[in-house]
């Protein structure tokens, strides 16, 4: 077997990767809001009111959070390629399903669970692919990756609607099946990483394949840390040569045997040891309150535009703005966040994004008109594209980079249920009150609370960390100072001695 060239992290071919993420959250995320465009259609032909069919894109956006662990779990037992693959399939059948059905609770199945499936099967193993092939630029690849939601959402808004008029809605689903259908390509071209010993030589047999895919199919190599790798070898799956497998899980072969078939079909312990974190679970509440309100303004942001007398021509203009500045939030915040300067404080640049976000929809009710909504759409796109693309960052600076998989698969799953039942709440409360006020307030409400949870998390440990260092300082100091005192009194016994032998030579 030979080994192509050793090429460097943060360049080489992990930009196709950023790319196949990119392309990954076009036909996912960028899909999954394109599925309200025929919401209309579905009323028409199954004769629905607007609740049954808001279920489908609730469902769809469920499934795909709910489902993330499973991503994970395919993704750390065989390979994040396998993972893609067989998601890519699943989602492009769905929609080629839904395209034939004859009634909405098919629908609710074929477009709403199958196709959210097969999304969760992509999304969280590419988003951890760019962090094996990014250290120093993780942020800007971050940053670009995930900027294909907002210009996939500009992009096919429009080329979905003409396609409906073209085509019919049936004909439209089944050109986004085919075209949905390239996530196969792109988790084909999601290269694994060989992991090589720190003295060069290549790890032991059983190390031969990492997450099930042989060095053949890999050309990309790195070196890390002994300790590195072999955290990396607890996370990843059990080879089919079990008398050789890797040291760190301290088993004989026979017991490994039987506790194979267990052990490639449920989560091990270690892959789930950073739930034991405080960082993590201040983390993993700040995700649900987010969760809960960054949802809404997408939304309700044109049926209150609407409801205040904006045309539908200008509502529709601000969902575009939304998107564009999107794009626009997720690259320059990560590489504003990739700066030296920054680096260090990107859970405060976390919380700051989070923070204006819940600012911009408490006074969103008294912004009444179009020239005023504007300046909304610009603020509140430009920070939703900001945090969106520091998730990631900050979730493997909490948890670490061996751990990332099965943390994302977390995070994405706390977002399902919010994501479930927030624009219900939402429409609940418009029903009740009449207006979209207290939508908006229950918004901006919990992004703040969710900036409020991870900044109280981080300044006990800040203060924890002073403490710390503190104790350590003065028993330091306790440490040094018998040895300076002892010093102290030999350099006057021996200034004494001299002054005795001095005034002795003096007298004879």
């Amino acid at each position: 077997m030979v080994h192509g060239k050793v090429s460097p992290l943060d360049g080489g071919w992990g930009w196709v990767i950023v790319g196949c993420c990119f392309m990954v959250t076009v036909c996912t995320r960028a899909v999954t809001r394109c599925v309200s465009i025929f919401f209309v259609e579905f009323q028409a032909h199954f004769g629905a009111d607007y609740s049954a069919t808001a279920w489908i894109h609730s469902l769809v956006d469920c499934t795909t959070m709910l489902c993330a662990p499973v991503g994970s779990l395919v993704g750390n037992r065989w390979s994040h390629r396998v993972a893609v693959m067989l998601g890519g399939l699943l989602s492009s059948c769905g929609l080629l399903l839904s395209s034939f059905t004859n009634s909405l609770e098919t629908l609710y199945f074929s477009m709403g669970v199958l196709t959210g499936l097969g999304f969760a099967l992509c999304y969280t193993p590419t988003i951890v692919m760019v962090s094996c092939y990014f250290q120093r630029r993780k942020a800007l690849a971050y940053g670009i990756a995930m900027s294909g939601s907002g210009i996939g959402t500009f992009v096919l808004a429009p080329a979905v609607q003409m396609l409906i008029e073209l085509y019919s809605w049936r004909g439209a689903l089944l050109i986004l099946s085919a075209f949905v259908s390239n996530l196969c390509v792109c988790g084909a071209l999601l290269r694994p990483i060989t992991v090589l010993e720190e003295d060069g030589e290549e790890a032991t047999p059983g190390r031969d394949r990492l997450g099930n895919v042989s060095k053949h199919d890999s050309e990309l190599t790195t070196k890390v840390s002994k300790e590195s790798d072999s955290l990396l070898s607890s996370c990843t799956s059990l080879p089919p040569s079990l008398p050789s497998l890797p040291p760190l899980l301290g088993s004989p072969a026979p017991q490994l045997q039987r506790r194979w078939c267990f052990s490639s079909c449920f989560l091990s312990s270690q892959e789930y040891r950073f739930l034991l974190l405080p960082d993590f679970l201040g983390l993993a509440v700040s995700f649900l309150f987010l969760a809960s309100g960054c949802s809404l303004p997408f939304v309700y942001l044109v049926p209150y535009a609407l409801s205040i007398g904006i045309s539908h021509q200008h509502a529709a203009f601000l969902m575009s703005i939304l998107g564009v500045i999107d794009i626009v939030g997720n690259i320059t915040f990560g590489w504003l966040t990739d700066r030296r300067c920054l680096k260090p404080y990107r859970v405060a640049c976390y919380v700051f994004s989070v923070w204006m976000e819940g600012l911009c929809c408490l006074f969103t009710p008294l912004l009444r008109s179009f020239p005023l909504l504007v300046p909304f759409a610009v603020l509140y796109g430009y920070f939703d594209g900001a945090y969106v693309a520091l998730i990631p960052v900050v979730t493997s600076d909490v948890v670490g980079a061996p751990y990332l998989s099965s943390a994302l698969g977390v995070v994405y799953f706390m977002h399902a249920i919010p994501y479930l039942i927030s624009p219900p709440i939402g429409g609940w409360l418009v029903d009740i009150t009449g207006c979209y006020t207290a939508t908006f307030f229950l918004s901006g409400a919990a992004l703040l609370a969710s900036a409020l949870v991870l900044s109280t998390v981080a300044g006990i440990q800040h203060c924890h960390r002073l403490r710390k260092s503190h104790v350590s300082a003065i028993s330091k100091d306790s440490k040094h100072e018998p040895l300076a005192v002892s010093l102290t009194n030999q350099s006057d016994c021996f200034v004494s001695f001299n002054n005795e032998v001095v005034s002795v030579a003096i007298k004879s």
